[in-house]
């Protein structure tokens, strides 16, 4: 077995999916004897979508929820519509927010896996492990009591916030806990617009309404007040909840046929590193945030893609220093939305008299005037997205010599658009769909022969698939009227891009983190 995956949440699955695509040996456990059934994540962001895409799951996810493009922010008796990704999101196949429990992500990644030929392995728990002559002996204890010893190459905790992997490993877990207590419920509300997502604004905090689906129509959350003596461990009533929505909502909106409550408490902690050794750690078992922006799955997601191909292509012969890229590219992104749910939490929830104010008379004026600044809005909807992510400080991101001035940098999302590839039309995203790096040679036909796509993927048949690009729609801007070449990484991001028909650098670039090995003998 090369990789044991801990944990079978949606970070876990997806890392495992990744695995399976490239035929990877290995195993995924789950303390837990089932999956969860309860919404708790709720919101899928369009650049998870496209990851997930190549996976085969993104169109399962995308039938059954539903898919949110416009946000209503009510304080008192105004109420602000904004229209959500109608601007800024022309690139990608995905424009708008989706919201999906995490019970059918998991459920449809589960199954996915399944009809792979792959069961998680569920009631069994990680106890141990030790690290030995360039490998892993990891110690399982299964439900019955029985014990095992497995031989792995490398450890992926994808367990939570209380990550076995991250202690066995001795990586801290630094931050805090927020000292409200907040409800959860997934039910059906009556008095809203449907569709839209609704937040409701006051001095006190913030309630938000999102449209769920199934297993219910909507899912409230709602801040108690700071004086509430309610332990997070209490039940919930429906009474409750609806005692919480009328302080919010002035009994605008009626709640009925409760699915799902409870009370939580939110935590801000991030590990002081994502990797020790052979063990990685990627989801809520390397950050638990707020749910503002609707970060915290969505980033999951995502290490466990950067993650898994590269996993994937070490343990099939590529150069071992790939995976030392994980934690300069995750790292970052991780710490930046721990950063960033933390402001937006604050400024929703605190008591200051200064930000009460701005977040009751301020925001509404501003909130108007957002939906004016265009260019602003897009912007703001692409970080949101998290379509305007990127890479460019990795040591895994190169711009070769004449590289052009426009158009995606190395390091950078590729977007999505109408592509022509010899002769056959598709998208950009639908070409690169395929396990393993793509190249994309643009420019005239002149500037290619027939015979060099055939002759740079014979290099390194494993790990390369070559296009001759004649056409791109906007707005990618891939193909000019001289040569170009773009390396995109299997995770849909440029690693490689120069000008010019000299294949030296991008040679450099492949022999660098696939290693010389892989090249065809002779090559």
């Amino acid at each position: 077995m090369d990789v044991l995956v801990v944990g079978a949440g949606p970070t876990g699955l997806c890392l495992a999916s990744q695995l399976q695509a490239y035929g990877t040996p290995f195993r995924i456990i789950d303390r837990h004897l089932d999956r969860a059934h309860e919404s708790r994540a709720l919101a899928v962001q369009p650049r998870t979508l496209e990851v997930l895409a190549p996976l085969g799951v993104a169109e399962a996810m995308v039938r059954n929820g539903n898919p949110a493009v416009r946000a209503q922010m009510h304080f008192g008796d105004r109420v602000v519509s904004i229209p959500l990704f109608d601007i800024g999101a022309d690139d990608t196949p995905y424009p708008y927010l989706l919201f999906l429990s995490q019970a059918e992500t998991e459920r449809i990644l589960d199954e996915h896996l399944t009809a792979g030929g792959t069961t998680v392995e569920r009631g069994t728990e990680l106890v141990d492990y030790t690290a030995q002559d360039g490998g892993l002996t990891c110690t399982l204890r299964h439900g019955d009591g029985r014990t095992e010893q497995v031989q792995a190459r490398y450890i992926a905790g994808c367990d939570g916030a209380h990550s076995t992997v991250r202690n066995l490993a001795g990586i801290p877990f630094a931050g805090r806990a927020y000292p409200q207590t907040f409800v959860l419920a997934d039910l059906n509300a009556a008095g809203v617009e449907a569709g839209a997502v609704h937040s409701f604004i006051s001095g006190e905090g913030m309630l938000f309404l999102f449209p769920l689906g199934q297993p219910a129509p909507w899912r409230v959350l709602a801040m108690r007040g700071r004086a509430d003596p309610t332990p997070a461990e209490d039940p919930v009533s429906l009474a409750d909840v609806q005692a919480l929505c009328d302080r919010y909502t002035h009994g605008l909106v009626r709640l009925d046929s409760p699915v799902w409550m409870t009370n939580f408490r939110l935590h801000n902690r991030g590990a002081t590193h994502h990797r020790a050794g052979p063990a990685f750690l990627a989801g809520d078992a390397a950050h638990i945030h707020s749910p503002a922006g609707a970060q915290g799955m969505n980033t999951g997601i995502q290490d466990a893609i950067n993650l898994g191909w590269k996993l994937a292509l070490v343990c099939a012969g590529a150069a071992p220093g790939l995976l030392d890229t994980y934690e300069p590219e995750r790292g970052p992104v991780g710490r930046l939305v721990l950063r960033t749910t933390d402001r937006l939490f604050t400024f929703a929830t605190s008591t200051n008299g200064v930000l009460r104010f701005v977040r009751t008379s301020v925001v509404p004026h501003l909130a108007r005037l957002a939906i004016r600044a265009r260019k602003l809005r897009g912007y703001a909807f692409r970080v949101i997205a998290e379509l305007a992510l990127q890479y460019r400080s990795s040591p895994a991101s190169t711009e070769g010599p004449r590289a052009p001035r426009r158009g995606p940098r190395a390091g950078d999302r590729l977007p999505d658009a109408p592509v022509t590839s010899d002769g056959t039309t598709s998208t950009l995203h639908e070409m690169v769909a395929a396990p393993g790096f793509h190249l994309l040679l643009c420019g005239p036909d002149s500037a290619w022969p027939d015979g060099v796509p055939a002759d740079i993927a014979g290099r390194y048949p494993r790990f390369l698939t070559v296009h001759r690009v004649s056409a791109v729609g906007a707005p990618a801007r891939l193909v000019s009227d001289r040569p170009m070449q773009y390396l995109v990484r299997p995770d849909g991001y440029l690693g490689y891009r120069a000008g010019g028909t000299d294949l030296a650098g991008l040679h450099s670039y492949l022999d660098r983190w696939l290693g010389p090995e892989t090249r065809r003998e002779g090559a």
